[in-house]
C-alpha cells in the first residue's frame, strides 16, 4: 500500500503569508493520486470500486469514436484494470431495462449525461449544480438550436409532448422524414434532432441512456433522475434575477470544488477548464475556496502562473503503475498542464490532416510510475481478433529506460487485448519503440 502524505497547510500562523512550495515530481504525485491511479489494478471490480472512481474524478468524457473502445469505458480501465464494462452500462442507465430503484439501493443510477468538460457521464449528485447551464441554455447552446427556438418554437413544443407521451425515444423516432441537405459534411441533424437537443441543453429532457448504435436515447428528467437531485433544483423556479446570481455562484463554487478535488493542484484555467466553467465565474468561485481554506496557494517548480492545491489533497512518496490512458481521460483533459506538470506535448491526432500526423491516428498515451513514458496509436481489429499496435514511440525523458518501457508496455497491451476480447497482438512498423516492443511481446 502506498505512504501517502497529505499536502495539508500546517505551517504556524506567523508563516501563513509564505507560499507552500513544491517540485514538480511532487506536483506529478499529487495530480496522479488525486485522480485515483497508482492503486491496485490487478483486484475484483465491483460497483463499490467504480463508485470510489465516478466519486474521485467526478466525469467520464464520451466521444462517438470507436477505434480501441469507447472514450468513456478507458478511464475505469486505467484505474481499475480489466472490469465488467455491463457495470458502467448499469450505473449510466444504458443497459435495460432502466428502473429507478428506491433510496439507498445499489443498483441506483449513478451517472447523468450531460454537457461536463465536453458530452460527459457525470456523476449524478452534482445534477443540481449544471442548473446554471441549463438556465442558460440560449446562451450557451449552438446556433442551430438557436434558430429553430427562435423560428419554430411549436416544433419544440410538439416534441417535448412526444417524449412525455412515447419516452424513452431516440431522435430517429421522432424524425419527421423531412427533406435534408446531403452536401453537408458535418452534422445533418433532423428538425427532431435539433428539438431533442435543445431540450435536453436546457434540462426539459434528460438522456436515459444510449442504444446499440450509440445514440442518444431521450426521456423525461423525471424518469431519468433520481427525485433527490431533481428536487434540489426547485429553488431555481422561485427566485428573484438577484437570488439566481447568488445559486449561479453557488453551483460554480461546487464545480471548481469538485475540480480542484479531482486535479489535487492545477492553475485557475485548469480547474474552469475541467467542468468548463467560464474564467470570471472560477475566478469567483476560488476565492471563495480560498477564504474557506479548500484551496491553498502555492509555487511550483517550472509554473508561473499561480497554482491552487486542495486542501486535502496528498503526495505519495512514489507512484508504481504501468497504464494505458486515453486522449480524452480527465487526467489529460487541459494539455498545458500535462505539459507544464509532466513535460508531454500531445495531440490525439484524430483531427490532424493524414499527411501531418506523426505517432498515429488514435494515439494512447503509456503512463509509467510517474510519467509518461511512450505513446501509441492503438485500433481493435475485432473481425479478426487482433490489437494492432500501428505505432509506438518512446518518449524523450524515457531514453534511459528503454527496455523496461517496452516490457510494461508488452504486459499492458496484452492485459489490455485480454479485457477486449482480442487475442492476437500485431505491432506494426512505425516508431522508435516498435522493434524493442515486438522483442518484448515475444
Amino acid at each position: 500500500m502506498l505512504r501517502r502524505v497529505a499536502v495539508v497547510d500546517r505551517r504556524p500562523s506567523s508563516c501563513q503569508n509564505e507560499l507552500m512550495h513544491l517540485t514538480a515530481a511532487q506536483a506529478r504525485r499529487i495530480a496522479l493520486a488525486s485522480q485515483g491511479i497508482g492503486a491496485n489494478r490487478d483486484r475484483t471490480v465491483g460497483v463499490h470500486s467504480v463508485q470510489k472512481v465516478i466519486s474521485t474524478v467526478g466525469q467520464f468524457q464520451i466521444d462517438s469514436v470507436n477505434v480501441l473502445a469507447r472514450a468513456h469505458l478507458m478511464p475505469l480501465y486505467t484505474r481499475l484494470g480489466a472490469y465488467d464494462t455491463a457495470l458502467l452500462d448499469r450505473l449510466s442507465g444504458s443497459a435495460a431495462p432502466v428502473i429507478l430503484p428506491t433510496a439507498g439501493s445499489q443498483s441506483a443510477r449513478r451517472l447523468f449525461e450531460y454537457w461536463g468538460h465536453a458530452a460527459s457521464l457525470i456523476d449524478v449528485s452534482l445534477y443540481p449544480f449544471f442548473q446554471f447551464r441549463r438556465e442558460d441554455a440560449y446562451n450557451q447552446a449552438w446556433g442551430r438550436m438557436r434558430s429553430l427556438v427562435d423560428s419554430n418554437p411549436s416544433v419544440i413544443e410538439e416534441i417535448a409532448e412526444a417524449v412525455d407521451r412515447l419516452g424513452p425515444v431516440t431522435a430517429r423516432d421522432l424524425d419527421f422524414k423531412e427533406e435534408r441537405r446531403k452536401d453537408n459534411w458535418g452534422w445533418n441533424w433532423s428538425v427532431a434532432k435539433t428539438a431533442l437537443e435543445w431540450l435536453f441543453w436546457c434540462g426539459r429532457v434528460a438522456v436515459a441512456g444510449r442504444n446499440s448504435q450509440f445514440e442518444r436515447v431521450y426521456d423525461l428528467p423525471s424518469r431519468v433522475i433520481p427525485k433527490e437531485y431533481i428536487d434540489a433544483c426547485q429553488a431555481w423556479i422561485s427566485a428573484s434575477p438577484a437570488e439566481k446570481e447568488a445559486l449561479a455562484h453557488d453551483n460554480h463554487v461546487e464545480l471548481v470544488r469538485r475540480a480542484a478535488r479531482a486535479l489535487g493542484v492545477g492553475t485557475a484555467r485548469c480547474l474552469g477548464d475541467y467542468f468548463r466553467t467560464s474564467a470570471s465565474a472560477t475566478k469567483a468561485a476560488i476565492e471563495t475556496l480560498v477564504s474557506s481554506g479548500e484551496l491553498v496557494e502555492a509555487d511550483v517548480d517550472g509554473i508561473k502562473d499561480p497554482v491552487w492545491v486542495w486542501h486535502e489533497a496528498s503526495c505519495p512518496r512514489k507512484i508504481r503503475t504501468s497504464a494505458i490512458v486515453s486522449p480524452f481521460d480527465s487526467l489529460v483533459f487541459e494539455r498545458k498542464r500535462l505539459s507544464a506538470f509532466f513535460g508531454t506535448d500531445y495531440s490525439i491526432s484524430l483531427y490532424t490532416p493524414s499527411h501531418k500526423r506523426v505517432h498515429g491516428y488514435y494515439v494512447y498515451l503509456f503512463l509509467l510510475d510517474d510519467a509518461f513514458a511512450a505513446r501509441t496509436d492503438l485500433k481493435a481489429d475485432r473481425a479478426a481478433g487482433r490489437l494492432l499496435v500501428r505505432s509506438a514511440f518512446l518518449e524523450p525523458s524515457a531514453g534511459g529506460i528503454r527496455t523496461r518501457v517496452a516490457s510494461e508496455l508488452a504486459t499492458e497491451l496484452r492485459r489490455l487485448a485480454d479485457w477486449l476480447g482480442l487475442t492476437d497482438i500485431v505491432v506494426e512498423d512505425l516508431g522508435d519503440l516498435a522493434p524493442d516492443l515486438r522483442s518484448a511481446l515475444k
